[in-house]
């Protein structure tokens, strides 16, 4: 038996899928996040029963501070109710199976390293356009953890002093969600969640006050790229999320990126260029990377 049962927990869905040993990713399914452990655990017992008897283990990744060993995790991130929850041991006594338990960007990361773009990349970072900005570092070819398991938590970087704004978080400025909400408010669309209408209309560029808002938002983006690249030397940045899909936005980064660095001679000789790409598995990468995580620990 080859087939593993990978979780991906989100702050609005969970999708599941069967992945193979070889990482061949089965159909997806997805289903709202529960508001309450309760509901929370029961979800994880009727995905894991539904599967029982095909799957040699089951690998999930979750918001938070997680340690990966243990499959302990500290704080849930935007799921406050995974708070000091042993959730590897619970799986375990409820499937009996191997489980493993990890970091959602970190997952990302291992998918990359795996069977995506990082294949042979020594130094690397995914930032993950969501809710807000997850993120994941590849350090001299490892994962980088952290003292407390949470090196990567980019959400919570400040671009000012008051913290008790969340205006001053990069979750705020990096967020993939608010910026399409922010977009569509722009277009009056009657759906704000409505992305695909909203990056139909930023190709158009027929928009000016939208044209700005996008170009103010690649600008953030590359910014950040470029303040990590300087303290990390990275070899390659790949952009995750639902809206990492665009091409429009890679090439907004790449331009907006590339301005900062040559907006000084001694910036432009000093920093190496870095190549800036979108993730290979997209939305599916936490599944492939939580199963990465199980077949390594096993």
């Amino acid at each position: 038996m080859t087939d593993y049962l990978a979780i991906d927990i989100g702050g609005t869905f969970v999708k599941s899928a069967l992945v193979s040993e070889q990482g061949e990713i089965g159909q997806v399914e997805k289903t709202p996040t529960p508001e309450a452990l309760e509901d929370f655990l029961q979800l994880l017992e009727e995905l894991t029963a539904k599967k029982r008897g095909q799957i040699a283990g089951v690998a999930l990744s979750c918001p938070g501070k997680i340690d990966p060993a243990s499959g302990y995790v500290f704080v849930g991130g935007s799921l406050e109710y995974v708070k000091e929850l042993p959730l590897k041991d619970y799986l375990k006594d409820k499937t009996q199976l191997p489980c493993a338990v990890m970091n959602d960007a970190k997952a990302a990361l291992l998918a990359e390293v795996w069977k995506g773009h990082l294949q042979n990349s020594r130094n690397a970072l995914i930032l993950t356009l969501g809710t807000g900005l997850g993120g994941a570092i590849l350090l001299n070819g490892r994962p980088l953890q952290g003292q407390h398991f949470q090196a990567g938590e980019l959400s919570f970087v400040l671009n000012h002093p008051d913290g008790s704004l969340s205006e001053n978080w990069w979750a705020s400025q990096a967020s993939g969600v608010s910026f399409v909400e922010r977009a569509a408010q722009v277009l009056d669309l009657p759906d704000r969640q409505d992305g695909k209408a909203v990056f139909e209309a930023i190709a158009g560029g027929q928009h000016p006050q939208l044209n700005r808002l996008f170009e103010q938002y690649c600008q953030d983006l590359a910014l950040i790229v470029y303040n990590l690249h300087t303290i990390l030397d990275l070899e390659k940045v790949l952009i995750g999320g639902g809206i990492s899909s665009q091409p429009v936005l890679l090439d907004g980064i790449r331009s907006a990126y590339s301005t900062i660095k040559k907006s000084s001679p001694v910036l432009d000789s000093m920093l190496s260029d870095v190549e800036i790409d979108s993730c290979a598995f997209k939305n599916e990468a936490n599944l492939l990377g939580a199963v990465c995580h199980l077949r390594n620990s096993m």
